[in-house]
Order: C-alpha cells, then sequence, then structure tokens
C-alpha cells in the first residue's frame, strides 16, 4: 500500500399482474350442455314427489381476506426490520428516483450502457449477483458517488471526469457495490427513521399510512445524501478494493483514487458533500493500509483497461 500512498502519477477519482381464471374448455362445456338436454327429456313420473328433505343449516360465509397492499406490506417491512430482497428493491427505487430528480442522468447514452456494463461485472463478483443491478452518471459537477438499497448506484459527472482507467471506475464502483451487500443504507433508514416515523404515526401527527411510508421513502434519499459511519466506509472500501481485484482489474486502483482526492482543496466546493459524508482520503487510505498490509501482493497483476475507458466529450 506505501507505493500507493505515495503515488504522484495522473490519477482519477473515484446504475397486468395475471389473475389464474379456470376456463371451461369446449369439451367439458359440450358434455354439460348434453347432460341438461337428457334431464330435460326424461319424462315425469305419476308419482307423488316425495317431500324435500330439510337442508342442513348453512354456515356464515367467511368474509373473505383481505390480501395486504403493497405499501402496507412495505411499510411493515420498514418500520419492522426484516425487509425482502423484492422490498429492498422497491424502496431502493423510490430511494433512486428521488436522488434522479433533484439531478437527473447525463444524456450519454453510451456512457451509461458503458458504466452499467463495468459495473455489473464487478457486482457479479460479489454475494449478491442475483440483484438487477443499475449503474448511472449524473448529471452533476461535484466529485460523488452514491448507493440506494436493492442494487442502485450512482457516480457524478464530475467524479467521472476524474477518472483514467476503466480499474479505477472498477473501484469507485466496487465500493458503492459493498454498500449495497452490507446493507448499510437499508440498516440506516430503518434504524433512524422507523422509530421517529411510527411514533408521530401513532401519536396521530400523520394522517395515514401512505404519509407515513412517504415520509421514510423520502428520507432515505436524505441518509443517501448525509452518509454513513466512519467504519460502514472503510468496511466499503475493503470490499471495493477486493471486488476490483475479483473483477480482473488493478486492486490498488480505488487507493490511487483516494490519493487523488486528497490532492483536492479541502474548502473546494465540489468535494465539499464528500468531505462532510466520508472520512478524509488520508483516514481511508491509513485504514486500507492496516487492514490489507501486504496480502495483496501475491495476486497476478491487474489490468488497468485505459484503452477501453469511455471517455466524456
Amino acid at each position: 500500500m506505501k507505493h500507493v500512498i505515495s503515488a504522484h502519477r495522473p490519477l482519477a477519482l473515484l446504475a397486468t399482474i395475471l389473475l389464474g381464471i379456470g376456463l371451461v374448455q369446449a369439451g367439458e362445456l359440450e358434455d354439460l350442455l348434453k347432460g341438461l338436454a337428457k334431464v330435460k327429456k326424461e319424462p315425469a313420473t305419476q308419482q307423488p314427489v316425495p317431500p324435500a328433505q330439510p337442508m342442513a343449516p348453512t354456515l356464515p360465509a367467511v368474509p373473505a381476506v383481505q390480501q395486504e397492499k403493497p405499501k402496507d406490506q412495505l411499510l411493515k417491512a420498514l418500520l419492522g426490520g426484516k425487509t425482502s430482497p423484492e422490498e429492498e428493491v422497491r424502496i431502493g427505487q423510490q430511494i433512486a428516483g428521488n436522488l434522479l430528480g433533484a439531478a437527473p442522468l447525463v444524456r450519454d447514452d453510451n456512457l451509461q450502457r458503458y458504466v452499467n456494463r463495468v459495473g455489473r461485472w464487478v457486482a457479479l463478483q460479489s454475494e449478491r449477483p442475483d440483484l438487477s443491478w443499475h449503474f448511472g452518471v449524473i448529471d452533476s459537477d461535484d466529485l460523488n458517488a452514491f448507493a440506494a438499497p436493492g442494487g442502485y448506484v450512482f457516480l457524478t459527472r464530475g467524479l467521472y471526469r476524474k477518472l483514467k482507467s476503466e480499474a479505477e471506475l472498477a473501484g469507485v464502483l466496487g465500493h458503492e457495490i459493498g454498500h449495497v451487500i452490507r446493507k448499510h443504507h437499508l440498516k440506516l433508514l430503518q434504524k433512524s427513521q422507523g422509530v421517529a416515523a411510527l411514533g408521530g404515526f401513532i401519536g396521530g401527527k400523520l394522517k395515514n399510512e401512505n404519509q407515513l411510508l412517504q415520509n421514510l421513502i423520502g428520507n432515505g434519499a436524505e441518509i443517501v445524501a448525509r452518509g454513513l459511519d466512519k467504519d460502514a466506509e472503510y468496511e466499503a472500501d475493503r470490499m471495493g478494493m477486493v471486488l476490483t481485484a475479483r473483477a480482473g482489474y488493478d486492486a490498488y486502483a480505488l487507493p490511487a483514487v483516494l490519493a487523488e482526492i486528497g490532492h483536492v482543496a479541502k474548502n473546494d466546493r465540489s468535494v465539499s458533500l464528500l468531505f462532510k459524508t466520508h472520512p478524509l482520503p488520508e483516514e481511508r487510505l491509513g485504514q486500507l493500509s492496516e487492514a490489507v498490509g501486504d496480502r495483496l501482493e501475491g495476486l497476478p497483476e491487474g489490468q488497468a483497461g485505459e484503452r477501453r475507458f469511455y471517455r466524456l466529450r
């Protein structure tokens, strides 16, 4: 790690419910009609018809169980702390929608396809390759990246412009993938918003469950922007290095990116949010150096992918 921390080479910075209805087949319908015809043709008997046996009393009809609405299920999952993969994706979709409402995607289809291709390849090396991963570059000059539950990862255009290789992009995305894998933002959302929102709902401050759900999900975007604790960021850094190496890239691309971030003035507007929501680059490099040591020295040298790297116009 020492050669990474002191590196001076140009570096870069750190995506009709169908109800089954039983149909009467043509043959079955024909047989049914034939049976009815036979009944009509039978001669009426001259003998008196015995009185009908009294029918057994019927039980009152059991009211059909009303299925929970998807919003109700999601609400219970958020407040209960037990979220299924499907519910996690739905939470991420709404948080991602809020993020994109503030800063839309860069209008460059080739860029978005490229970032998704690299991101999904890195995500395949993780413990959750089954997630429907989505990656994107948002239209902002800030230097930052974000992750939302369920496999939604974004980096800013300003951050992307700093990158010089595909390996560095993989390192940045690997860090954010690490947040999703460990459910860092989902846990923070449940912990910090659930109790307060539930208290407001019980106390009658919120009009209905829809309002409660909107408060929970709406504030999720603020949680993503506010950031996580240092331990979560350090863990994501370690996972980012491992995933980058598994994907065949230079494992030291992410530390190199962090070293470059450290060259940006702390009062620079483009990194103001980044430095508020993340530990300082030198702290992150120190933690990585201590955690990794020389464990990666025996690995084959990974690719940088500089020629494949998609450059913004």
